[in-house]
């Protein structure tokens, strides 16, 4: 499968790589083409992998993955095109982080709205699967990193979106009962308000590769 992968930072270069390695094409979108960071994710990715705009990236890919910093993915989503993220899967990846005020981050959009429902309603004709945004990147793709069992949430209003992102999250390593689906887009600000925990959780246990279990009573 061809992927535009939106974002060129750990994220992106986490999720672009794990899906080189699993055969799939993958170009990586930056505000411009050439920058250093995706210049070197090619270099290191090798066959497979390409570079560009956010436009080439969302151009190319079969399937979209928004994993540029929260606080800038509408205007990157912006200059990717609506007409080329149409009909698409969209994987929103991200988190709408705000350091201003430093640490820990507050969010710019939480309670009565999610940065998921904005990118829908910015691209109602994008298939927009929130997912993977409540662990860290190397457990995005490495979930056995963390021992047990453990939870990654999805949502997303339509059905056959979701039930494509988990194909390729299984074969990130997620087994299928670890996948919980929250229903619709709406259910994204939960999983964003979380980050709020997150990053607290982070300092308490000593590092960023962790993850939650739910147990059903």
């Amino acid at each position: 499968m061809q992927v535009g992968v939106l974002g060129t930072g750990n994220v992106g270069q986490t999720l672009a790589g794990k899906l080189v390695s699993l055969g799939h094409d993958v170009r990586m979108g930056g505000r411009e083409a050439g920058g250093e960071p995706a210049r070197a994710w090619v270099a290191q990715a090798g066959s497979g992998a390409s570079e560009g705009t956010f436009a080439d990236a969302a151009a190319f890919g079969e399937l979209i993955v928004n994993a540029t910093a929260g606080m800038h993915s509408l205007e990157a989503l912006a200059a990717a095109g609506a007409e080329r993220l149409a009909g698409k899967v969209l994987v929103d990846v991200a988190n709408p982080l705000d350091f201003s005020a430093g640490m820990p981050p507050t969010l710019s959009v939480a309670n009565t709205d999610s940065l998921g429902e904005q990118i829908q309603r910015a691209h109602p004709d994008a298939r927009v699967v929130k997912a993977l945004n409540t662990v860290t990147a190397s457990v995005m793709v490495a979930p056995e990193s963390v021992p047990g069992e453990h939870e990654l949430f999805i949502c997303g209003d339509d059905a056959a979106a979701k039930a494509q992102v988990s194909v390729l999250l299984e074969s990130f390593g997620w087994p299928a009962a670890s996948i919980l689906d929250l229903g619709g887009i709406a259910n994204a600000r939960g999983m964003e308000m979380y980050l709020a925990l997150w990053v607290r959780l982070l300092g308490v246990v000593g590092g960023p590769r962790f993850n939650v279990h739910v147990v059903r009573g």
